[in-house]
């Protein structure tokens, strides 16, 4: 069975964000994003009933290090006010509750997290793949197995290493690159002026990566794509933002924070665990959720208790 990575901010802000999902708590504040991420996490694991599961939260919002290498990246956003602090507070703690491992770091994104998980699940004796849940389709660039896939979970879509390539035109290593060349408006990262997703493929295909251009820059005029000839110039002109922009959209597989998750072997680290049900009635009753929905999370978590537990029986030796 795959390990199961949750990418949690795409689906806490998806919850604060949506027309759909709307929640006041006993004060009348709302915590739509909060409980649209226990519904997420309720549903996720009733349906797939994983063994293995961990969370990522970004804490690092406008104080990590990709920040410090450019004061530009993700200005598009805003800083949580004081009630959606707290709601993702919420949320990672009720992460916790649910019995799933769950990290965040101030200097390193969620993503950087995902992909430490992933080089040190690859380097487990006992791995059988992993699914990297999310929608953002950076986090592709992990993927170099046939049994590495990122599932976007909402629009039920799974991709592998060679969907990437049939829907972008290139493999998942050269997303980096790639993005290093056009750009990415979603975290306000500048590419090469000049260069779309065309002629950032076209580049790709023709010479595997950033490097490979630069080396074979007298040849980028050859190529069989419009206004070739300005490419070298243009690629010249901007080769230090086209190696910033590289940098800030290139995953980090080697977290050196938070310690926990080199402490053991991760399989074993990310193993899940029953909900705990006390401290979810507790956090429920702190966060003054409407008494329905307190009713109704605590008994679908007890629903998930006796499920998981099932599971493990199941799979014992000699079972």
């Amino acid at each position: 069975m795959p390990a199961y990575l949750i990418d949690a901010s795409i689906y806490i802000f998806q919850a604060h964000f949506s027309p759909y999902v709307e929640c006041q708590d006993g004060d009348g504040e709302d915590i739509s994003a909060l409980f649209g991420f226990a519904q997420f996490l309720l549903q996720f694991l009733r349906r797939e009933n994983p063994l293995t599961v961990a969370v990522a939260m970004d804490e690092s919002l406008f104080c990590g290090f990709r920040h410090q290498l450019c004061d530009k990246y993700k200005s598009n956003r805003e800083l949580p006010d004081e009630n959606l602090a707290r709601q993702l507070a919420g949320c990672t703690e009720l992460s916790k509750i649910f019995g799933l491992r769950t990290y965040g770091s101030r200097r390193y994104e969620a993503d950087d997290i995902i992909g430490t998980l992933t080089r040190r699940l690859r380097e487990s004796p006992g791995n059988d793949g992993f699914v990297i849940v999310s929608r953002d389709k950076d986090l592709s660039q992990l993927l170099a197995g046939p049994n590495e896939i990122v599932w976007d979970y909402q629009g039920n879509r799974r991709r592998g290493r060679e969907d990437i390539f049939a829907e972008l035109g290139i493999y998942p290593q050269q997303i980096p690159d790639y993005l290093g060349l056009v750009g990415d408006a979603v975290d306000a990262i500048t590419g090469v002026p000049g260069i779309g997703p065309v002629k950032g493929r076209v580049l790709l295909q023709h010479f595997d990566d950033m490097d490979g251009i630069y080396r074979n820059i007298n040849g980028v005029g050859k190529l069989p794509v419009r206004g070739a000839a300005k490419l070298a110039a243009l690629l010249t002109a901007h080769r230090d933002q086209a190696y910033l922009a590289r940098q800030l959209a290139t995953i980090v597989i080697d977290v050196d924070e938070p310690t926990e998750l080199f402490s053991v072997d991760p399989l074993e680290s990310l193993r899940r665990q029953p909900p705990g049900l006390e401290a979810l009635q507790d956090f429920l009753s702190r966060q003054k959720f409407p008494q329905i929905e307190r009713d109704r999370v605590l008994s679908l978590a007890r629903q998930l208790a006796q499920q998981l537990v099932q599971q493990l029986v199941q799979q014992a030796p000699g079972v």
